[in-house]
């Protein structure tokens, strides 16, 4: 065990200020639900932005992206798109204001300003806090195994075995780790709420961009001392209809690796990546910790420069930690250990090089560092699956006058069985990557559907809505049992599954109430198929002005997602020391910069609250 006593304080003392946020801010998240949930609306947008950042900054995706980058070079730039990582662009233009303006907390909740109420809106409700609880399981989940795996290299199995009372079987191992530091991220997070976990966030950002700093330092000053031998189609992000990509004579396994990754015909891959990215991003936040952080704004124009936020303060600072420990991890491959019980695992690159690369007091921050990133993710997504079975189960159908001492003991008490249930699911899961898929393109492809739908069709109804949901997840559950291979490739079924559920759902049933689309309409302001919902709103009030907004929103789109692009490029370019490549994406993210200060930042809704949500705070600080 490589660990020293500095870098074992390190972790400690980070570990003691976490601890001590939340004790500060429990007595403040005990003030109401919206104190709890939200941080009472009142956190500025730069604190949530870096929270979400650092949410966004995990362990799990982190060690995945190491590999991405060791194995597939610039190209890996593209593959978060599974998530997809672009859909922050959609949000920043348009959607997180829209998704603001509801002043709702939670996306369940938001379905009833959407559907109003009755029966087919409780469906609809209850199918949203179903697949809500399911995402936030499989995040946990994925979160919990890859800390386990991470842990398991620093501290072998064999120093701990002697203090434990029972026996673990080797590939439970990263599990047993898994469990110990959930504990620690269940306490902090419980106790403070929302505000606990931003003022947390923020503390750990600002270790991760210290270690990241560092990481990218070490790894340029690797490469004046040695050249990175790589295939040449590694050095650049470009591709045709294959990936063309040869580590024959480089490092032999890297070719099984792409292989069993399913990438290879990489033209079709990033087809249907991108296809269902936009349908994604379309579809607004899914129900985690990113809506919540929306959710958490004080207005909608706060919204859409915490949005923006998030990719200027996470992109630059995550890659020149991965770009840095990729190179790092191809200069010393040889000296790597990643074989494990079922053979090569690519994705123990970023715990090995580590392991091996960091000097004494920089491993320590380090590990603080991912540690924090693990806890931040942990905790955000932990308090979304709270404030959906408090808010939306607890208050609406079991106790809806509980008081607020009551709605505490029940964020505690459904915080622990959350995380019970997310440990048990992280046992069943295979690995880091499997699980990843499973989410990102077997679960959110039964999502896409009814939520595209429900921003930008006025006829889609609640009845529409739950069916879609319902076929979609239950074709997500089912399909893993019957394909083999990437689950992106049956993600068009899914999606025409889905799809042939809403639209069936909703003409078996009437339109939503009018007065409900309207104050929809008015409060929201979407743009779509609003046609007869606008007529009415602008006969009862001639000066409301539509939204057409459509054509200058998807023009944002692209110029964001080309910025976007270059922010991921620079650290590369930086470390790699490609200074001609360096400078002209430098040019590119200027230009798209000046675009977007004209045609976005110029023009951010200037609308505050609204009344109901001024009225709903004034009332919280008289009571």
């Amino acid at each position: 065990m490589k660990l020293t006593a500095l870098d074992i304080g390190i972790i400690f003392l980070y570990l003691f200020a976490v601890a001590a946020i939340g004790l500060v801010l429990q007595k403040r998240a005990k003030a109401n639900k919206e104190a709890y949930m939200l941080g009472g609306n009142t956190l500025p947008w730069y604190a949530l932005g870096l929270s979400n950042a650092s949410g966004m900054f995990d362990i799990s995706g982190t060690m995945w992206m190491v590999m991405l980058g060791f194995v597939y070079g610039l190209k890996s730039i593209w593959i978060p798109w599974l998530w997809p990582s672009f859909n922050q662009i959609f949000l920043m233009m348009f959607l997180a204001a829209w998704l603001r303006r509801s002043n709702v907390t939670t996306g369940a909740e938001w379905m009833l300003t959407r559907f109003g109420r009755g029966k087919d809106s409780n469906k609809s409700h209850a199918i949203v806090v179903a697949f809500a609880l399911l995402s936030c399981l499989g995040f946990l989940a994925y979160g919990f195994i890859g800390l386990g795996k991470f842990v398991e290299i620093f501290v072998p199995w064999a120093v701990v075995q002697p203090y434990v009372p029972f026996t673990v079987s080797p590939e439970f191992v990263p599990h047993f780790y898994g469990m110990l530091f959930t504990f620690f991220a269940v306490f902090y997070s419980i106790l403070g709420g929302m505000a606990s976990i931003v003022w947390a966030d923020v503390l750990q950002y600002a270790i991760m961009t210290a270690a990241s700093v560092v990481v990218a330092v070490l790894a340029m000053n690797n490469l004046d001392t040695a050249p990175l031998n790589v295939p040449e189609e590694w050095k650049t992000p470009f591709f045709g209809a294959t990936l063309n990509m040869d580590w024959t004579g480089i490092i032999d396994d890297v070719n099984a690796k792409i292989q069993s990754d399913g990438y290879s015909l990489f033209g079709i891959f990033f087809s249907l990546m991108v296809f269902k990215g936009i349908l994604a991003s379309l579809a607004g936040p899914t129900p985690n910790y990113d809506m919540q952080k929306i959710l958490s704004s004080r207005s909608p124009q706060d919204a859409a420069k915490m949005s923006a936020f998030v990719s200027v303060v996470l992109i630059p600072t995550r890659y020149l930690m991965i770009m840095g420990f990729t190179v790092l991890a191809i200069l010393n491959y040889d000296q790597l250990d990643l074989q494990s019980a079922s053979g090569i695992d690519f994705e123990r690159i970023l715990p090995a090089a580590i392991q091996k690369f960091a000097p004494t007091g920089i491993m320590g921050l380090i590990l603080a560092g991912l540690l924090a990133a693990f806890i931040g993710t942990f905790a955000g997504t932990l308090n979304a699956a709270q404030a959906y079975l408090v808010n939306d189960v607890y208050l609406k159908y079991v106790n809806p006058k509980a008081s607020n001492a009551t709605v505490t003991r029940m964020n505690y008490g459904t915080g622990i069985v959350v995380v019970l249930v997310s440990m048990a699911l992280g046992f069943l899961a295979k690995d880091v990557n499997s699980l990843l898929q499973w989410i990102v393109a077997g679960l959110y492809g039964g999502y896409i559907s009814a939520n595209v739908l429900k921003w930008y069709w006025w006829r889609f109804n609640a009845n529409g809505f739950f069916w879609g949901m319902l076929v979609g997840i239950v074709a997500a559950l089912i399909f893993p049992y019957f394909t083999e291979g990437l689950d992106l490739y049956y993600f068009p079924y899914l999606l025409l599954i889905s799809l042939a559920g809403s639209l069936i759902g909703t003409f078996m049933a009437p339109p939503t109430d009018m007065e409900t689309l309207k104050s929809f309409y008015r409060n929201v302001r979407p743009w779509g198929f609003w046609k007869p919902v606008a007529e009415q709103v602008k006969a009862e009030d001639p000066s409301f002005a539509e939204n057409k907004n459509f054509v200058l929103d998807m023009f944002n789109v692209v110029i964001g997602v080309v910025w976007q692009m270059s922010l991921t490029l620079l650290p590369i370019y930086l470390i790699l020391t490609m200074y001609t490549e360096l400078l002209v994406t430098c040019g590119i993210l200027l230009v798209c910069s000046v675009i977007l200060k004209k045609t976005w930042w110029d023009k951010l809704p200037k609308d505050g609250d609204s009344v109901a949500a001024t009225l709903k705070r004034k009332l919280v600080s008289v009571s």
